[in-house]
């Protein structure tokens, strides 16, 4: 099947503003399941545009900007060849089985930073550690009970909420659930790391939260599975319909966009964003 993604990201300022170097990671991943037919990438500001592999392996585009400006486009038009994935098509080596994973010396030296914990926060029973259980069930009751207990509110703008600000508050974007599961995961002795991406639905009825704008969701390393994706917000393992851009440790790592204005004041600045996902017949 063939999807064209057309994605905008618009950045006004209420002045002339000298801009930091932009890194952009709105690149589709490429893998078995996801080849791209064509791709048309731009940055408008008469921006220097250099193409990057980062440490996590995204496809980035660094920008760099010569000269002050009042806005700047970032721009990408993609059409993709997707294959159907099934999200549960993987056998899991006998140290996998359960969680938490007896992760081999050979897998520990490479997951080390995706087992370590972020946070201190109390954990909820479905969430939290509580003996040896059976690796796939555990993780969907974890996935299936985030969807069911926090209710999803966009908010275009800003960092994760803490994990315990969401628990307390049960709601939240989609950027805030992955923060949860990551903790949630790692106290559970399981590797995870974060991912950013596009979400799409096939159907018109199908009803998936964040295809609207790009989504967020978590990968965690399951032994003879390698990375598997997660979405909590959803409330499923991921399939082909989650178009991963990006993946790393923390949010800004898997950031769409990063960098900064320089100026003599604080200057007010406005950002729009616009995303089509649709089948290219």
């Amino acid at each position: 099947m063939l999807i064209r993604i057309d994605y905008c990201a618009d950045y006004e300022y209420g002045d002339q503003v000298s801009l930091s170097p932009h890194v952009i990671r709105i690149f589709p991943r490429r893998d078995m399941f996801v080849h791209s037919v064509d791709l048309a990438f731009q940055c408008s500001g008469d921006a220097d545009i250099q193409f990057r592999r980062d440490l996590f392996d995204n496809e980035t585009a660094y920008c760099f900007f010569p000269a002050a400006v009042h806005a700047f486009q970032v721009t990408l038009r993609a059409t993709l060849e997707l294959k159907p994935r099934n999200a549960l098509h993987f056998l899991l080596d006998s140290h996998g089985v359960q969680i938490p994973p007896d992760y081999s010396d050979e897998e520990l030296v490479q997951l080390q930073t995706y087992l370590a914990g972020t946070h201190t926060v109390a954990l909820p029973a479905p969430l939290s550690p509580s003996g040896r259980r059976p690796t796939v069930d555990t993780l969907m009751a974890m996935v299936r009970w985030m969807n069911e207990q926090i209710t999803y509110e966009r908010r275009d703008e800003g960092p994760p909420l803490p994990p315990e600000q969401l628990l307390a508050q049960r709601k939240g974007t989609c950027r805030d659930y992955t923060a949860l599961l990551l903790e949630a995961l790692r106290q559970n002795g399981v590797a995870a790391r974060l991912v950013s991406g596009y979400l799409w639905k096939d159907q018109p009825s199908e009803q998936r939260i964040g295809e609207d704008d790009l989504h967020a969701w978590v990968e965690a390393y399951l032994p003879g599975a390698g990375w598997i994706g997660l979405d909590p917000t959803n409330g499923t393992f991921c399939d082909h319909h989650a178009i991963a851009t990006a993946a790393g440790l923390t949010p800004d790592d898997i950031a769409p966009v990063s960098g900064t204005y320089y100026g003599m004041q604080q200057i007010p600045s406005r950002l729009s964003t616009r995303l089509s996902i649709q089948a290219d017949e």
